[in-house]
């Protein structure tokens, strides 16, 4: 059983990056068809897909977050980042890390989530 742990400042101040990590357990990020994906939720809206890194090291972003957006893989620690700069007050969100199974065509595994609020 893959388990996603979300590791996350709480608090970031305007204009400042935003990082999260992501720590694997159960499986590595290493794993064929797995891509590990970067989710949000804003307060009275629906998910936001951000990006992912894929088991070989590829990255792919949002469009419209694609600017500010940077995710990495670190496999000697079985974790993955996500970097969000030039944070604004419109980030503040739950956080979530996942795992698409592209075999499967589905999210197989979620994190339970980590707030993150952007204010002075």
């Amino acid at each position: 059983q893959v388990q996603l742990q979300e590791s996350g400042p709480g608090l970031v101040k305007p204009s400042q990056t935003l990082s999260l990590t992501c720590t694997v357990s159960g499986g590595s990020i290493t794993t064929n068809n797995y891509y590990w994906t970067a989710i949000r939720q804003s307060p009275g809206k629906g998910l936001e897909w951000i990006g992912y890194v894929s088991y070989s090291g590829g990255t792919y972003y949002s469009p419209s977050l694609k600017s500010r957006t940077s995710i990495s893989r670190d496999t000697s620690k079985n974790q993955f980042t996500l970097q969000l700069t030039s944070v604004t007050p419109e980030d503040t969100a739950v956080y979530y890390c996942a795992v698409w199974n592209s075999a499967y065509q589905s999210y197989e595994y979620w994190g339970q989530g980590t707030q993150v609020t952007v204010s002075s």
